[in-house]
């Protein structure tokens, strides 16, 4: 396994046009869309607040000019642009939570990303090739995306460049001590949870490499962290597949997993404390600002 910070790389070429569209996103329109999510909405135990959020989202996505579609038994919800294409980029985060859990950080904080990235996406020209996927019961085994990866990929008319998968990107502490290593993980990392995460394998590195080379272009002042794991070995650390990206890369499709690490840092990780109040949203807004500029790249 190797470990790359941003600070280590050569930076990417910095655009005007984009660092312009990166002025868009406000750190004010983040939290009000985490607090608008911010409810527990488990798939079985809250299925009212849960089909509420997915519906929720499927206006955004529509007021943004995408278009929605329901997909699966499980209602993920697919933002689609109104052309075609062969090949797309995919943003993808989880919608649920789990029980009795208003999961600002896990994951209001990733699904406000990612609409972040779509609301700025959605003023580029010419449309862009980029899909946003909702993914619903990633608490429940990754179900959604399992189905979404399984079911809805083959069928697709296009396929997929690669993905950015975003599992909680809101919770920050610049305090010594407030960030552990994952669990059974041979590697050394900063104690200050400060930092971006970011988590991929063989055939995602070069994936990891582009958007460490744009967060020195273009958020300089976030610290990002990579971990690449080589030759397969994910399959032998548990915790390397805990989110939506395991699917994609079950399937062989280049997926990186973007995180602040979660109980590793956050320790209101599935408690009813993950609350709105709690989050970073400076650091939620750089993250949002380095997808986006890595998805119009």
């Amino acid at each position: 396994m190797n470990i790359i910070h941003s600070r280590n790389v050569r930076a990417a070429v910095s655009a005007p046009k984009i660092a312009t569209l990166l002025g868009t996103i406000t750190e004010r329109q983040l939290r009000a869309w985490v607090e608008h999510i911010s409810v527990p909405r488990h798939f079985g135990a809250e299925p009212e607040q849960n089909r509420t959020t997915a519906d929720w989202l499927c206006g955004v996505f529509e007021s943004m000019g995408f278009r929605v579609q329901r997909q699966g038994a499980y209602s993920n919800i697919v933002a689609l642009p109104k052309t075609s294409f062969e090949e797309a980029i995919l943003v993808g985060a989880h919608y649920d939570s789990v029980p009795m859990c208003p999961g600002a950080d896990d994951n209001a904080s990733a699904v406000a990303a990612m609409l972040g990235c779509a609301a700025a996406c959605s003023l580029w020209r010419p449309i862009l090739p980029v899909v946003f996927v909702a993914f619903n019961r990633e608490e429940e085994g990754l179900r959604g995306s399992r189905d979404f990866v399984e079911s809805f990929l083959p069928a697709a008319a296009f396929g997929v460049r690669c993905a950015h998968i975003l599992e909680m990107v809101g919770y920050a502490s610049s305090e010594p001590g407030s960030q552990r290593v994952p669990t059974g993980l041979p590697i050394a990392i900063s104690d200050k949870g400060d930092f971006l995460g970011l988590l991929a394998n063989g055939r995602s590195a070069t994936v990891m490499n582009f958007v460490l080379r744009h967060a020195k272009a273009y958020v300089p002042a976030l610290p990002v962290t990579g971990l690449h794991v080589k030759l397969g070995l994910e399959k032998y650390f548990p915790v390397l597949s805990r989110s939506d990206h395991a699917p994609f890369w079950a399937r062989k499709i280049a997926a990186v997993m973007w995180t602040d690490t979660s109980e590793f840092r956050n320790h209101n990780y599935h408690r009813h404390t993950d609350t709105p109040d709690t989050l970073n949203y400076r650091f939620l807004g750089q993250v949002t600002r380095l997808l986006t500029a890595c998805v119009i790249a």
